[in-house]
């Protein structure tokens, strides 16, 4: 049922709902239970269905904006020593198709580095016709500044008012176009701006997040960018807006083919829609300005560097963030969340975090525990027996506030009065009261994060709470922001709090988990069968079929010099249509006049800048960790970040990757997914493989819905070993791993890369997302196909001779394949994994714990380029400190008969170095020395061409450890 009155429509606003709907909240399956609360108010369902409305790119009377508007014309240039401006008046008469046209522009070009070209449009003048045009604070998304001369840019832009402006970027070194807006028109109005830049035939651009899609965005893709709180749909908008995009462009030359890569990042937080066509790209905003950034590269690693040095670089993590987590929906109390990390002592995995989802809160509210299930004296022994081990703790906390009943004593929340006391919560429109709408706990307010007070608030409550329970990081959900119903439905009802959702958890009746992986009837028929007997009854119990009938759709058109928020005249493809639906809507008012729906996607990205300050006044000079949801440019500046409510299938497994490759394009390495499947049942084979593939993403995470069966690793017996398998690997790999992420927090490195970014000269690999590097040195070949006992991949420049590969378990070389596409044996509890040539790594040993593995001592592996050459690095320091007292940096030169470790830096790390292996060593050497002294122990295996040197311990001990100064082994 769709809401009618105009009181719901124009003003969002829910008058108290009369008591006819009562819900006791329910018995979760098994041990699983809610607190108890008193009978409940339910929230109709219907409080969170708005208008219907059809998005414009599937909407048969929409008008084609190009066809009807006038464009511009340039004049007045007035040239400066880094480009010129220009104004930019309309070119006919006004079209108004999505809004009042802007008359008066002005246009500035900058060369603002050598490397990156600043084009901007904004209305020239802010009268009484455009005064609400909202355009993006430097203050709450970095913009970049700086002066260069044109002539020192790769990049050239060019204008043109022929038949009306368009303007053109070329790079000079090949004289290609990398943007160009010929033979169209700019449209530039108060709730509408559409520019359009040609495209060659079949284009590889990557990026415009987020979405769960493949990393190449192809040719036949509109991408929306509209924060939204839902449970990762394929190809439409989810929790964050990243306005980014990676051009990558092929070309032919006599030796081969070469490539070109260039960035384009338009600075745009209002809701956007990105056509990507066969010709071309469109770009759409209902809001703002044209705040484009254009990045020359020429590869990948430069554009993403020149990228991040707007929207700054990737926050460096603690160590600890790097061993495993273990969470779910669903662990009933502090005894069930100590049982699981026993378990997994018990069971010899290494698990480093246990995180609790939203059951440790009080009726789901933040900053206060469930008395009964999770009290404070229970909690802070179980923690300190947790911290004691070397482990860590990570709780949810949420993004709305729990409005306390007035007229009820006992509903006191002195978290809510402290917010409400400093003016820190969001408001309705033209009036001063709260902005109210519906979360878990109940009827809700939300920060306003545009005032400090919200953000000084937020940390004394983090700093409060921690005081009583001495968590270690912070998981931040429900950012988009997400609100359970359609405005501000809590005005006048919050009498009746705490209310339960419009819709049932899961677990309740009508809402039992019966989904399974695909294949699971192949390999679990009985259990297939009864679920999907018991799946089909309850669809048929709880059926709320109705009769069809024809949609009838809201269409609004523009009113002269007014702007319709809640229902703007361009209806872009929001995943929950009306702008409004499971979202606070866009009419909600910030303290100093902003409207959310200028800086709806900002959310997220604010809650995570509030949470860093206050969790850096929680842990002084440490390093905040923080995984959130929703994110904007330059969010991984502060934190990391999860894909989401993915589900457990195996589409999902595929899909982490793109996912996690399009954020190493954001500048938010610090990236993992719900392994094994957040929504419905895992199984063994799933979570098998899962578990490893995961075990080589930077956030490594096991999590699940509640009611659903139980995914820990130690669930299944392949599982675990499976795992163990994969931490081996991971824990051998956590010092590389390290410093990976040090050389992205200084430098806009990535840590895991798409095969086309290390090979960018290869067109093949355009696509390649089912493969993927761990730096320049791992390459990871996971299978993703149910039932698979092998998985296809390729070995760039294997056949062509540029590259070696080596197994990682066998340490034996690749042979050379007779076609790229290669069949690798992969059984279940097999990840295959290869080390490249021309690369040194340092590696440390396994252990529960991270604290205990930076004790054992050091190996290296070389593994020797085509060329009998490899390099590498190392990066050490205390592993929390934001700013360390020490640090140290190892650089590795190998050639075929010698191994050198420059060292710098006085951290103290005094571990001694046990082996080096030298793969790919084609003869027997006759002798070892290190530092001229010779060494005993060395180990030839011809088959394999691999030496072996043990017995450095002593040698490596008795000067301090093996990064105490610099040696060369030579053999």
């Amino acid at each position: 049922m769709v809401r009618s009155s105009s009181a719901w429509v124009q003003g969002l606003l829910l008058a108290p709902v009369p008591l006819g709907t009562i819900a006791q909240s329910s018995t979760m399956t098994g041990t699983m239970t809610m607190t108890s609360f008193a009978p409940q108010f339910t929230v109709p369902t219907d409080a969170d269905v708005g208008q219907p409305v059809i998005p414009n790119i599937m909407d048969p009377q929409a008008v084609d904006a190009q066809t009807v508007c006038p464009g511009y014309t340039a004049s007045n240039l007035v040239n400066k020593t880094n480009g010129f401006t220009a104004s930019l008046t309309l070119a006919g008469d006004a079209c108004n198709v999505y809004g009042t046209d802007i008359n008066d522009l002005t246009l500035t070009v900058e060369y603002q580095t050598d490397q990156r070209l600043h084009v901007s449009v904004v209305p020239s003048y802010i009268s009484s016709s455009n005064s609400s045009h909202y355009i993006l604070s430097p203050s709450l998304v970095p913009a970049g500044n700086g002066s260069s001369d044109p002539a020192s840019n790769d990049l050239q832009f060019a204008w043109s008012n022929d038949p009306s402006f368009s303007f053109s970027v070329t790079r000079k070194s090949t004289g290609d176009k990398i943007f160009d807006t010929t033979g169209s028109n700019l449209v530039f109005e108060n709730q509408f701006v559409e520019f359009v830049t040609a495209e060659p035939p079949d284009y590889n651009l990557y990026g415009l997040g987020e979405s769960i899609h493949g990393l190449r965005l192809g040719n036949n893709f509109t991408k929306t960018m509209y924060a939204a709180d839902v449970g990762d749909p394929i190809d439409y908008n989810i929790y964050g807006s990243h306005p980014f995009y990676l051009d990558t462009r092929y070309m032919n030359t006599s030796t081969g083919s070469s490539s070109y890569s260039h960035g384009v990042y338009q600075r745009n937080a209002h809701g956007q829609e990105i056509l990507l066509r066969a010709q071309n790209v469109t770009w759409r905003t209902i809001g703002g300005s044209i705040d484009l950034y254009f990045f020359s590269g020429p590869d990948q690693p430069s554009v993403t560097r020149q990228y991040q040095e707007i929207i700054g670089l990737p926050v460096m993590q603690q160590y600890f963030t790097f061993g495993f987590h273990q969470c779910r929906w669903g662990y009933h109390n502090w005894s069930q969340v100590e049982e699981v990390v026993n378990n997994y002592e018990s069971f010899g995995i290494p698990l480093e975090n246990i995180w609790t989802d939203i059951d440790y809160m009080f009726q789901y509210r933040d900053f206060q525990n469930d008395p009964i299930r999770y009290p404070y004296d229970e909690g802070q022994e179980f923690l300190q027996r947790l911290h004691d081990s070397g482990r860590h703790y990570v709780p949810i906390i949420d993004s709305a506030i729990y409005h306390p009943d007035p007229n009820n004593a006992s509903d006191a929340y002195p978290v809510f009065n402290d917010g409400e006391d400093t003016g820190s919560y969001l408001l309705n429109p033209n009036s001063t009261e709260d902005y109210i709408g519906s979360v878990w706990p109940g009827y809700t307010v939300f920060p306003d994060w545009l005032t400090q007070a919200a953000n000084d608030w937020w940390t004394k409550e983090m700093v409060s709470w921690h005081n009583k329970i001495s968590f270690d990081g912070a998981w931040i959900d429900m950012s988009e922001v997400s609100s359970f119903c359609v405005g501000s439905c809590g005005t006048g009802n919050v009498s009746l709090n705490p209310v339960h959702p419009p819709f049932g958890l899961p677990g309740e009746p009508g809402y039992v988990i019966y989904d399974y992986p695909e294949g699971f009837n192949l390999t679990n028929t009985t259990e297939a069968n009864a679920a999907a007997s018991a799946s089909a009854s309850q669809a048929s119990a709880y059926s709320t079929s109705s009769a069809s009938a024809s949609t009838s759709y809201l269409r609004t058109t523009p009113t002269p010099g007014v702007r319709n928020i809640n229902y703007p005249p361009y209806t872009i493809n929001n995943v929950q249509g009306d702008l409004a639906v499971h979202a606070v809507s866009p009419n909600a008012t910030h303290h100093d006049g902003t409207l959310e729906y200028d800086v709806h996607n900002l959310f997220g990205h604010q809650i995570l800048q509030a949470t860093y300050d206050a969790l850096s006044s929680v842990f002084p000079g440490k390093r905040p960790f923080i995984i959130g949801r929703s994110t904007f440019s330059g969010s991984g500046h502060y934190a990391g970040h999860w894909g989401g409510d993915n589900a457990s299938k195996w589409y999902y497994m595929f899909f982490s990757i793109p996912q996690a490759l399009s954020f190493s394009l954001f500048g938010v390495p610090m990236f993992g997914v719900d392994t094994c499947g957040f929504n419905g049942n895992s199984d063994e084979e799933l979570c098998n493989r899962w578990m490893q593939l995961s075990a080589f993403f930077p956030f490594y995470r096991n999590h699940n819905t509640l009611s659903a069966n139980s995914q820990e690793a130690y669930v299944w017996a392949s599982v675990a070993e499976a795992t163990k398998t994969a931490m081996n690997v991971r824990f051998q790999l956590l010092p590389y791993m390290y410093t990976l992420f040090h050389l992205a927090h200084t430098t806009g490195s990535t840590v895991m890369r798409a095969l086309a970014w290390e090979f960018p000269n290869d067109p093949t690999l355009a696509a390649a997302d089912r493969q993927f590097m761990l730096g320049p040195a791992i390459l990871v070949t996971p299978v993703l196909v149910q039932g698979a006992t092998s998985v296809q991949g390729v070995f760039p420049g294997l056949i062509e001779g540029t590259d070696s590969y080596f197994d990682w378990y066998t340490q034996s070389p690749v042979p050379v394949p007779s076609m790229a596409n290669t069949t690798i044996d992969a059984p279940l509890g097999h990840i295959p994994v290869y080390l490249r040539g021309g690369n040194v790594l340092a590696l440390q040993q396994p252990a529960m714990v991270t604290r205990d593995a930076r004790q054992t001592p050091w190996s290296v592996v070389v593994a020797l380029g085509v060329n009998g050459t490899a390099a590498g690095t190392l990066y050490l320091d205390d592993g929390e400190s934001i700013t360390p007292n020490a640090t140290k940096s190892v650089t590795f030169s190998a050639t075929s008969s010698s191994l050198t470790a420059g060292v710098s830096g006085t951290y103290a790390d005094s571990n001694p170095l046990s082996n080096v292996t030298v793969l790919g060593v084609k003869s027997a050497p006759t002798g070892v020395k290190l530092n001229g002294m010779s060494v005993q122990g060395g180990q030839y295996d011809a088959q394999d061409q691999r030496f072996f040197i043990g017995g450095l311990d002593n040698a490596t001990q008795s000067v301090g450890g093996a990064w105490a100064g610099n040696w060369t082994l030579t053999w």
